[in-house]
């Protein structure tokens, strides 16, 4: 079984996370050409494209009153290409944003050490968590204050990817965001530091029930993982719930590397292209969970936490509770080009092992269960502990 899973492994590349600028100016170099190429070989349409260009670049150059440098203008033809495919999932990165992308999933960088996601509907950006002891959680970031600014941009509708990187810096350098709590507007200052996410948090919840928080799948997160399930089973842990609340996605490999871990053998999730070709991803028989598992996820469950938790209601091994999931069944997957930049594309749907796209779907939990803010402790939680000791 092990030789037939490496034949069929996902790439590293393949993200399932859940992730617009469009500016177009006249360039005689390889912005003109890469449109060109996207004609597909026809040549009126070539002709008419650059002639197109040539006339904004015109009026661009009579009449724009502000200095501009060409290497945003550049930039910014590559964007609208990307952007013009109407996937809010697909997008161009220019070199600098590609190495910050990068260092994130990787799982430590230069920031302010907080979550956000992003509601690809209205492109409103919400704080999942500022990490305890961070920058952000010093300046005063609250669970789900939304980001307004950034040095005084509004990025309501921005790449999350590219805020992200907005908000990281070189170490001792300060960045200042206005956030909005409620009707209120604040303006928050803090100074970026070295972060390592701790994507895995972990604890004994009675005697023989542990509990492991995954708050996304990083390239730290498998090794977290693994390290969390040993010291829990060393407590004495006999059942395990695992929290997938607010966990965006992340990638692939990980994800199923946690899964080969907890699942008995079999397939563990596969993905189909657009020619229809197939890659899966399968459980070995060397290592499975042998006691009882509950899955706490809720609206902002998406991607690779999907894949996990459509894995987990597949297999029967595991009782999934909260609220529908978010809905993302794609996949990623991110291309370097020679000069140092990047595009990210889907490439993919994923399907469930007995066959179930999710995407705009999501899953819905095996026990539907509001999350009470009104509760002293965490309703939801409190009742995974309850199945699990029955």
């Amino acid at each position: 079984m092990k030789e037939d899973k490496k034949n069929h492994s996902f790439r590293k590349g393949l993200i399932a996370g859940a992730l617009i600028m469009a500016l177009l100016m006249g360039l005689s170099g390889c912005g003109v050409r890469f449109y060109t190429q996207f004609a597909r070989g026809d040549k009126g349409q070539e002709e008419q494209v650059d002639a197109k260009i040539q006339e904004l670049n015109k009026y661009i150059d009579q009449y724009y009153l502000f200095d501009y440098e060409e290497e945003d203008v550049e930039n910014g033809i590559y964007k609208g290409l990307m952007a013009g495919l109407g996937d809010i999932y697909t997008g161009y990165y220019t070199p600098e944003e590609y190495a910050s992308f990068m260092e994130s999933s990787n799982g430590t960088y230069s920031g302010i050490g907080a979550m956000l996601s992003q509601d690809y509907n209205t492109g409103i950006i919400t704080v999942v968590r500022a990490f305890e002891g961070s920058p952000a959680a010093e300046a005063g970031m609250q669970t789900d204050d939304i980001l307004y600014k950034v040095e005084g941009e509004e990025v309501t509708g921005k790449d999350l990817s590219l805020v992200v990187a907005d908000l990281k810096g070189e170490e001792g350098t300060e960045v200042t965001l206005s956030i909005l709590r409620g009707t209120d507007e604040m303006e928050l200052t803090m100074e970026r530091r070295n972060i390592q996410v701790p994507t895995v948090e972990y604890r004994m919840e009675t005697d023989q029930i542990g509990y492991i928080s995954i708050s996304e799948f990083d390239d730290v997160t498998q090794e977290q993982f693994m390290s969390a399930l040993e010291a829990l089973e060393g407590q004495g842990m006999k059942d395990l719930i695992i929290d997938l609340r607010n966990n965006g996605g992340g990638l692939v490999d990980v994800t199923c590397a946690i899964l080969d871990r907890l699942l008995p053998e079999g397939m563990i999730v596969y993905t189909e292209d657009k020619y229809g070709e197939r890659q899966e991803q399968i459980s070995d028989a060397e290592h499975y969970f042998e006691g009882k598992m509950a899955v706490l996820v809720n609206g902002n469950s998406a991607s690779a936490s999907e894949i996990f938790a459509g894995a987990i209601k597949d297999y029967g091994v595991g009782t999934l509770i909260g609220t529908q999931t978010f809905g993302k069944g794609i996949v990623q997957s991110l291309f370097p080009l020679s000069d140092g930049s990047a595009i990210k594309i889907t490439v993919s749907r994923y399907y469930t092992p007995a066959g179930n796209n999710i995407h705009e779907v999501g899953i819905e939990p095996d026990i539907v269960l509001e999350y009470d803010k009104e509760a002293e402790g965490d309703n939801q939680l409190e009742k995974a502990i309850e199945v699990l000791s029955q």
